[in-house]
């Protein structure tokens, strides 16, 4: 059966944070989907991942009987999330936008997994394993719009799955987001709901296709 390792990393929690609310809601279509698969989950607000360290990152190019006690303890840690990457057959992550970029938490998952000659480089370890991000925002940086200069999660996310780990990289967009609760932004409310019908609308497509993709 399949695994889906599936990854939160907004701080606000449950219902109130737009990307947990999608990824919830495709990770229940998952399931449905695939009763005797397995999730593999981590939320990386509540449990931060260490920050990449010198020991850490050069222990991934040091042979294992040549690392110092502190490089072997500090890869062990960063091995692991490696081989949950490596494990999974499908990847789920909420991305929101916080000041323009990723949570810095995600950003430390990313440090720790990208090793070059393993997952990075030629022949990436999880070449072609599908990846679906929900990339909320608070306002909009489609093309066209005033702050489309500014959108650099989507832009980054494909350089790092697509150009350096090899993943299937898809994107969910639930924008606008802070339109309800933003009075200065109180007429693009009909906005934010079709774009959030719209993203739950995604996930459960895209939980089914991806399901019978991997079933077949």
């Amino acid at each position: 059966m399949a695994t889906l390792l599936h990854i939160d990393s907004s701080v606000l929690p449950g219902e109130a944070s737009s990307s947990r609310s999608v990824t919830a809601a495709f990770r229940k279509t998952w399931e449905e989907q695939n009763p005797q698969g397995t999730v593999v989950y981590r939320d990386l607000a509540a449990n931060p991942v260490p920050h990449i360290t010198a020991d850490a990152w050069s222990a991934g190019y040091a042979a294992p009987s040549q690392r110092t006690p502190e490089q072997s303890a500090a890869f062990a840690a960063r091995e692991k999330l490696i081989e949950e990457l490596e494990g999974a057959d499908a990847v789920l992550i909420g991305a929101p936008m916080y000041n323009y970029a990723i949570p810095s938490t995600l950003k430390a998952w990313l440090d720790n997994v990208l090793l070059l000659g393993r997952t990075a480089g030629e022949t990436p370890s999880a070449q072609g394993t599908p990846v679906i991000v929900v990339a909320s925002r608070g306002g909009s940086y489609a093309p066209g719009t005033p702050r489309e200069g500014y959108e650099f999660v989507q832009n980054y996310l494909e350089a790092v799955f697509t150009g350096t780990l090899g993943l299937d990289l898809d994107f969910i967009v639930p924008e606008l987001t802070m339109a309800p609760r933003n009075p200065a932004m109180s007429e693009l409310v009909p906005l934010y709901e079709a774009s959030r019908r719209r993203a739950f609308d995604d996930a459960t497509t895209k939980a089914k296709e991806l399901a019978e993709r991997l079933a077949a």
